[in-house]
């Protein structure tokens, strides 16, 4: 099973330039948390961010393959799921800014 796992997201990995930028984004966000001393709930609040955004364009990746796989031809409802499970990873990564924002402005306040 955690084969299974690891081989989704290596494929995620190669074929989503998105996901790598994510990644690096996320690695920054750790180094400034680092840097400012924020609060392990802090942290903690960053790292659960972090992993939902980076769950929800793997998970989008799964479904572009799925749609793809069930109606090679272009289709209305096709783009309208691809749309769908894009517009889910903006919303989470709208989301993330939120939190970073917060998380940031509390810690410059304290």
């Amino acid at each position: 099973m955690f084969a299974d796992a690891a081989r989704g997201i290596a494929h995620a990995w190669r074929t989503q330039k998105n996901l790598r930028i994510q990644a690096i984004l996320a690695a920054a966000a750790l180094v400034a948390a680092g840097l400012l001393r924020l609060p392990l709930a802090y942290v903690a609040v960053l790292v659960l961010t972090i992993a939902l955004v980076l769950s929800l364009e793997v998970m989008n990746t799964a479904v572009e393959a799925l749609v793809d796989l069930a109606s090679p031809e272009i289709h209305p409802l096709a783009r309208a799921a691809k749309d769908a499970a894009a517009g889910a990873v903006l919303v989470g990564a709208v989301g993330a800014l939120g939190v970073g924002a917060v998380l940031l402005t509390a810690a410059l306040g304290r």
